[in-house]
């Protein structure tokens, strides 16, 4: 069977709770580690959420794996893990790889606009 963009979004989107900017904040002051999957152009157009972590969508599994020569320590098994984008499909996409990868916290914020609408704080990347 060929996945189409439409199935996978439906499976991530089944598998990654999407959560409101407030329940993102308390999360990320509690220890969840808030990642940026959007690409550096995009995070240096406009910022990103205060304190995330930027690891562009390509690189994912590279900076969570922690057998990678690329692994980036932010990112453990044990820590809920929050992923934005856009508009919320590549995170939501990132997160179901993140779940496929034993992160079993694993939430989407959605959009960066509606992060910031919604309450978190930004800063420049």
């Amino acid at each position: 069977m060929t996945l189409s963009v439409k199935h996978l979004l439906a499976e991530a989107n089944a598998a990654v709770p999407r959560i409101a900017a407030a329940e993102a904040a308390k999360m990320q002051a509690a220890g969840a580690l808030v990642v940026d999957v959007r690409d550096a152009a995009e995070v240096a157009a406009s910022g990103k959420v205060k304190g995330a972590l930027a690891v562009s969508r390509g690189l994912l599994e590279f900076k969570a794996d922690p057998d990678s020569p690329m692994h980036d320590p932010a990112f453990r098994r044990d820590r809920p893990v929050i992923l934005y984008c856009a508009s919320g499909g590549r995170s939501a996409l990132a997160g179901k790889v993140l779940r496929d990868m034993g992160f079993a916290d694993v939430h989407n914020l959605g959009g960066f606009r509606d992060a910031v609408a919604g309450g978190l704080e930004s800063e420049p990347a």
